[in-house]
């Protein structure tokens, strides 16, 4: 498959990078951590009003409609600048109710899913914890056949991630049951395998674009360690690694936009790509930058600890691979990481 942006995709990365590089992402994740979350919904509100969440929502419902390619394009911007919240779990949310075909609860959510007057949370089986319920609006919880929305939540629990917050949702309001529930569920958790593979190599290219900037400033022995050839073999695997998983990313967003019988696959074989090229990326930067990686001081840390809980979130590495190989999902009945998100 031959694939390649047109300008209008790529100026509206660009613009979506420029208005997210002037919005002071570390300092709204920061506070998200801390269960602050006025920064995150104020950023919530500029996302929105750059067209993000529009590309989730049918034309009817005041959106664009779905447009996997230019989600994809979107979400790899936020991963690339570390943005906080259920970003995913909103479009999927979205995604779901719009396959749900419940026309009161789609009425009442998608207009304002895609003005970003609301944050959703989406907790499908068997994963047991929604992330951030405690910032969301309201949480779609689908259980088999039944999916029921709910505001109340235990408490939060911690996380790999500070700015990930999950918490265990409560019983609530019943939506709908049946087959169009498990339907629609499988539609809305292709979306978020999707979109947090976008994340992840938004976030594996920050994270090595950070450390190449390092080994260039860092000295040993009167020389910069990017000159080491060690070193640059490290970089250079990193490289390769997201370079690989970019065209995945695409060709999964493609095949969905056209709802390919291979989309699933496709879509799968994205997620372990990215979020593995993004969890090598981490460990690069991690390994590179010494110690001082990790710290809490060094903002760089909000990047490198988001690595793995995105490799894992919707769909683990072993589930994923085994949807390439089998056309079914391992790991519980969709797939979807066994602990917390």
């Amino acid at each position: 498959m031959r694939f390649l942006l047109t300008d209008e995709q790529r100026e509206f990365a660009q613009a979506l990078d420029g208005m997210l590089s002037a919005s002071g992402t570390p300092a709204v994740a920061r506070a998200w951590a801390t269960g602050d979350h006025q920064p995150g919904r104020a950023l919530w509100t500029r996302i929105a009003r750059a067209g993000v969440f529009g590309l989730a929502v049918p034309e009817q419902y005041g959106g664009s409609g779905l447009l996997p390619v230019e989600l994809a394009l979107s979400f790899v911007e936020l991963g690339r600048h570390a943005v906080p919240g259920p970003l995913v779990e909103t479009v999927a949310a979205g995604a779901f109710l719009s396959r749900l075909g419940a026309d009161a609860e789609a009425g009442e959510w998608l207009p304002r899913i895609a003005a970003g007057e609301v944050v959703l949370s989406l907790c499908a089986d068997p994963a047991p914890y929604a992330l951030d319920a405690d910032a969301a609006d309201a949480v779609l919880v689908i259980r088999g056949d039944t999916v029921w929305r709910t505001d109340a939540h235990g408490p939060v629990q911690s996380s790999l991630d500070p700015a990930r917050r999950p918490a265990r949702p409560l019983d609530g309001t019943v939506l709908a049951r049946g087959p169009v529930v498990a339907a629609a569920a499988a539609h809305a958790v292709e979306v978020a395998r999707l979109l947090t593979a976008a994340q992840s190599l938004g976030l594996g290219r920050a994270l090595l674009a950070a450390t190449v900037s390092y080994v260039r400033q860092r000295t040993q022995f009167g020389s910069p360690i990017g000159s080491f050839q060690a070193v640059k073999h490290r970089l250079a695997d990193t490289l390769i690694g997201l370079e690989f998983a970019r065209p995945l990313v695409h060709a999964a967003a493609l095949a969905l936009a056209v709802s390919a019988p291979s989309a699933g696959r496709e879509v799968a074989a994205a997620k372990v790509a990215a979020g593995e090229a993004g969890y090598a990326a981490a460990r690069t930067a991690l390994q590179l930058h010494g110690a001082i990686g990790y710290t809490e001081e060094l903002d760089l840390s909000l990047w490198i600890r988001k690595a793995r809980p995105l490799r894992d979130a919707w769909g683990t590495p072993a589930a994923c691979r085994a949807r390439v190989l089998t056309g079914r999902d391992g790991g519980g009945p969709r797939g979807l990481a066994p602990g917390r998100p």
